[in-house]
């Protein structure tokens, strides 16, 4: 893999070598370590991000309860939509994590030197939020035992990565109402 975002937009363009260069300029690389804060709470961040390698937790306070949003893994993007406001969330490498940053400064005047690029990306936001907003819905109409074996499906290696309380934070449920539903499809 040369770049993600390069093997993403090559999907649907050529690119030249300088267009090819200045993406890799525009959104670095980096690893993390476990535990890193990406995001805190009440920051103001214009970055967003796609996880190479690793596993991110989306997740906000609720009287001092930890209440987990999303998990990010492999080819996941975490978009930031809201980067001139103080963020209400918290993004934090549950490992250690390969992304790639993608701040709007840049990707603006990314845009502005190469202007096939924003409609590329345009066209694959509104694809990534239609997905989201799917799959939203489907989790608010679902039982618990069904958001768990969604989440089964999607994210098999999810429950081997991330601690059961926070899977059952994510399903909108307790450790021990989690456990008994993973007891139970046992048995079964």
């Amino acid at each position: 893999m040369e770049n993600i975002l390069i093997d993403e937009i090559s999907k649907f363009v050529s690119l030249t070598e300088e267009e090819k260069l200045d993406i890799k300029s525009s959104f670095p690389i980096k690893t993390f370590e476990k535990g890193a804060n990406l995001i805190r709470i009440g920051q103001y961040s214009k970055d967003s991000f796609v996880v190479i390698q690793g596993c991110l937790r989306k997740y906000y306070l609720d009287d001092g309860n930890e209440i987990t949003s999303e998990f990010y893994t492999e080819g996941d993007s975490v978009v930031n939509l809201l980067n001139s406001e103080a963020s209400d969330h918290q993004l934090v490498c549950v490992e250690p994590s390969t992304l790639m940053i993608m701040n709007s400064e840049k990707e603006s005047q990314l845009y502005k030197k190469h202007p096939k690029f924003e409609r590329i990306c345009r066209v694959e936001f509104e694809k990534m939020m239609g997905q989201k907003t799917a799959k939203m819905a489907n989790f608010l109409r679902s039982s618990p035992e069904e958001k768990y074996l969604n989440l089964l499906n999607e994210k098999p290696d999810l429950l081997q990565r991330v601690p059961q309380y926070q899977i059952a934070s994510y399903l909108g449920m307790k450790p021990e109402t989690l456990s008994r539903i993973r007891r139970r499809l046992a048995k079964n």
